[in-house]
């Protein structure tokens, strides 16, 4: 038990300042999370994260939040983009915040109720950022748990104030309350900060340090039914918040089976396409008869194309999903160069020049007919997937997204 718990009732108020001085054996979680922030994203360096930006493509890919993911049943990234930063300026900002509240949170606190504070506050901030964000934000950071660290603060400062020197309370209080106030009125003023994520994490942080509360001297005032009333209503907010999640405009697995196949269909395009020629080619030199070249051109060619053009329609994709505009453009590509592949199989067999010619002017001009063909499969880009929100303690940035908390 640490010594200031041990306080006798009637005693001169205690200096909390030597709370935050403590030893760091007394507050274990702190250090551990920022270690943990921080080598993950010394990970991500060696895995295509950028040392000052990262691409969104990377973050999504290691577990930040989006929409159309995190409601396609991948639930978990709810928690595992508390652990993301968008850049060195993004993760210092939230980790310097962290060091500074996390270990007096945590001795006001304890470890256990620290650390449900802590993923509490940031799931619920990363959940109201969901629904306020929708489909258009890859969403990381740590900065709605740290602002939900500050609403417990808050909480646990305003119900011990009597056992508070005036002149700390004023300081501590004072300084919390105006940190968060000034963050949270920077995050409407800035583009990419995600302030559904701090106000969320703050509201469940300081429900949460309400329902969790514990004596810190033994003059403190006890709980009583206020805990259970915190803790209904966290209960509430948090199922508010989930029946007010709207269904994804488009399924993020669904749109990765759908560039899967459009890679794969890009890579058997240029290998139809060099087919095509050899066959042309080699049957100029050796002689083959029309009808022996119509036969090859169907079996290797038309069938190929009729093929991949059904494998493409088979695909299941909102029109809403970044790659919606390119499925539709090779299906129309595909369907394109059957009948172009088709009509010189028939021209050849006929004999037909102005057919034959028909159907070369056809391939030729599939590309620029097909609306959008792309020159490779579909990335994740800038005005495909929005950059990323930011949860800011707390800093972010983003274009279409935010750097979470």
């Amino acid at each position: 038990m640490q010594k200031a718990d041990r306080e006798p009732a009637g005693s001169a108020p205690p200096e909390l300042a030597a709370l935050m001085r403590g030893p760091l054996a007394l507050t274990p979680f702190t250090p551990a999370l920022v270690a943990a922030n921080v080598l993950v994203f010394v990970f991500l360096l060696g895995h295509g994260a950028g040392l000052w930006h990262s691409p969104n493509g990377v973050q999504l890919a290691w577990g930040a939040s989006f929409g159309p993911a995190t409601k396609d049943g991948q639930w978990y990234r709810l928690a595992t983009a508390m652990f993301l930063h968008f850049g060195l300026f993004h993760l210092a900002m939230n980790m310097w915040a962290l060091w500074d509240v996390g270990r007096f949170v945590e001795r006001l606190y304890g470890t256990w109720r620290f650390i449900t504070l802590y993923f509490a506050s940031g799931v619920v901030g990363n959940l109201l950022s969901l629904i306020a964000q929708g489909d258009k934000a890859v969403s990381g950071g740590a900065s709605g748990a740290i602002f939900g660290l500050y609403g417990a603060l808050l909480v646990c400062l305003w119900r011990e104030r009597r056992q508070i020197h005036p002149v700390e309370f004023r300081w501590l209080f004072g300084g919390a309350a105006v940190f968060a106030i000034v963050m949270i009125v920077l995050g409407f003023q800035i583009d990419g900060i995600d302030n559904a994520a701090h106000l969320g994490g703050f509201v469940a942080g300081a429900l949460a340090g309400a329902a969790l509360i514990r004596p810190v001297w033994s003059a403190s005032p006890r709980a009583g039914s206020k805990r259970w009333a915190a803790a209904l209503v966290f209960v509430l907010v948090v199922a508010g918040l989930v029946k007010a999640i709207p269904a994804p405009s488009y399924r993020w697995t669904e749109e990765l089976q759908a560039r899967e196949e459009l890679r794969q269909f890009l890579g058997d395009d240029r290998r139809l396409a060099e087919r095509w020629r050899t066959i042309i080619d080699t049957g100029k030199k050796a002689g083959t008869s029309f009808d022996d070249l119509a036969e090859r051109i169907d079996s290797d060619v038309t069938q190929k194309y009729e093929d991949s053009f059904e494998q493409l329609s088979s695909l299941r994709l909102d029109p809403a999903a970044p790659s919606a505009g390119d499925l539709d453009a090779l299906k129309r590509y595909a369907h394109i160069r059957a009948t172009a592949a088709r009509m010189l199989a028939e021209g050849l067999r006929r004999n037909d020049r102005h057919l034959i010619e028909q159907a070369i002017d056809m391939a030729q001009r599939a590309p620029q007919t097909a609306r959008g063909f792309p020159s490779d499969a579909p990335q994740t880009a800038r005005g495909v997937l929005p950059e990323a929100p930011a949860k800011g303690a707390p800093a972010g940035q983003a274009e279409g997204g935010k750097q979470g908390g």
